[in-house]
């Protein structure tokens, strides 16, 4: 099917809905609407740059260290289910330029480069996010390895398979290069861990942080920290060598990018739509881009409401993109739905070790300007008689004087993670840590103490507060 079409809406016409980006919120967005309208009411192409849709970027280090078995189990829906569906899906097409005041999108054959304008009556941006790549010598050099889609994964597992050397070096200790540096263990190769901030996982405060950082070396990672990367080197063949910072060399037959993403904008900069502190776009509640009634914008490409600062946040994370299709997807498909924003939830692991996160750390209830008190709590995932109870670390902020909680991070085994989730639930509705404390957990020795440590942290936080 060629890339021109020569119907818009209006008049009685079918109206036709076009959507950039072919992944959790394109889709989802593209779906919804599909099942709220049919074909003869409203028509759905879908451009898509890749050779991939619906696919879960979070599993790749699950895939690269052998956890998932194979690249199609990564996939919710495949192109073709996407077309059985009633949806125009073009693949290997790119959308070079938006034209919102003549409501028009460029779309080029990625392959063949050939290229046309197409009409729209309404509009989805769903561009995603691109993978920081630093402008240092060698950055680009055989061997290195941004993570970002299900091509960059089977990327790095052909060069995993040809590599001889086992020697890995990933640069970044966030969610991508921490699950990264794991994979790689898996994978049998001797990991380095190159990071600029004072400890892992910057989403943790540093005390917690600590915590990540003595479990990755209790696996054989070595761990870098406080450490500016200058550059990558190559060797006679131009084939990376050795990652450089200001103080060392750390050699490597493999290096992995693990430094974060930005969203993916240029394309509504270029067409001057609304863009936040961060760089993603701006959208209302319904996620209509703010001052263009026929365009939405949902996923990683937008800035969201924190509801715990009140401020505009950028959080890239898939369930939050399937979220944005929904609502996108509910609105453009004539019905009405709205997406009130996010409290920062998170989690991930190294190997057994499980991290969580929600609400604010201290700096970001600084920035904020909120005055809170702080405790942290050990306790264990299960009553500590029986068998496999596992230490548990649980941190949490209040505000002071009204208690309200502001934030909750837990590192422990088994069972820890999914604990954040009370604290999200109590986040959202605007508790006090003091309410907490009377939260009807579910309790029996396979599964916590008699008092979870959720709530022994909200007790404790309570009597600070009291005392403060």
């Amino acid at each position: 099917m060629g890339l021109n079409g020569d119907a818009r809406g209006g008049d009685g016409r079918t109206e036709r809905l076009v959507v950039i980006g072919g992944d959790a919120a394109g889709m989802s967005a593209a779906s919804r609407a599909r099942r709220l309208k049919g074909p003869g009411e409203l028509e759905i192409v879908a451009f898509e740059r890749g050779h991939f849709t619906s696919f879960s970027a979070c599993g790749i280090p699950y895939w690269v260290g052998g956890e998932v078995d194979g690249r199609d189990r990564l996939i919710a829906r495949t192109p073709e289910e996407h077309r059985q569906r009633g949806i125009d899906l073009r693949l290997r097409t790119e959308v070079t330029e938006i034209d919102p005041a003549g409501r028009r999108v460029h779309a080029r054959d990625v392959d063949s480069g050939s290229g046309s304008w197409m009409p729209y009556d309404k509009l989805v941006l769903a561009t995603g996010a691109r993978p920081v790549r630093p402008d240092l010598p060698g950055a680009d050099a055989p061997g290195v390895h941004g993570v970002q889609t299900l091509d960059d994964g089977q990327a790095l597992l052909d060069t995993l398979a040809r590599t001889r050397g086992r020697r890995a070096v990933v640069v970044g200790a966030g969610y991508i290069g921490v699950e990264m540096a794991e994979a790689l263990i898996h994978r049998g190769f001797g990991v380095t861990v190159v990071d600029r901030g004072s400890e892992p996982m910057p989403t943790l405060d540093p005390d917690m942080g600590r915590m990540v950082h003595r479990a990755m070396e209790g696996l054989g990672i070595t761990m870098v920290n406080d450490a500016e990367v200058t550059g990558i080197l190559t060797g006679p063949q131009g084939r990376v060598r050795a990652v450089a910072t200001t103080h060392a060399e750390y050699p490597a037959d493999l290096v992995i990018l693990g430094i974060g993403v930005r969203p993916e904008t240029s394309l509504a900069r270029e067409a001057g739509l609304p863009l936040g502190a961060h760089g993603g776009l701006l959208t209302d509640l319904a996620m209509r881009v703010r001052g263009h009634e026929n365009i939405w914008a949902g996923g990683d490409c937008v800035e969201v409401l924190n509801l715990v600062s009140g401020q505009e946040q950028y959080v890239p994370l898939g369930t939050h993109a399937n979220k944005h299709g929904q609502v996108i997807g509910t609105n453009a498909g004539g019905g009405y739905a709205t997406f009130p924003g996010v409290v920062g939830t998170a989690v991930s692991k190294v190997c057994d070790l499980e991290i969580a996160r929600t609400g604010l750390r201290e700096k970001d209830a600084r920035r904020v300007g909120l005055r809170y008190e702080t405790v942290t709590i050990e306790s264990t995932s299960r009553a500590g008689y029986y068998p496999g109870a596992s230490p548990m670390t649980v941190k949490m902020l209040a505000e002071r004087r009204t208690g309200r909680l502001l934030g909750v991070q837990i590192v422990g085994r088994e069972g820890a993670a999914k604990r954040v989730d009370v604290a999200a639930v109590a986040l959202t509705a605007g508790m006090t840590v003091e309410q907490m404390t009377a939260l009807d957990l579910g309790y029996a020795p396979p599964f916590s103490p008699v008092w979870d440590p959720v709530l022994v942290a909200a007790r404790k936080a309570a009597a600070r507060v009291r005392a403060s």
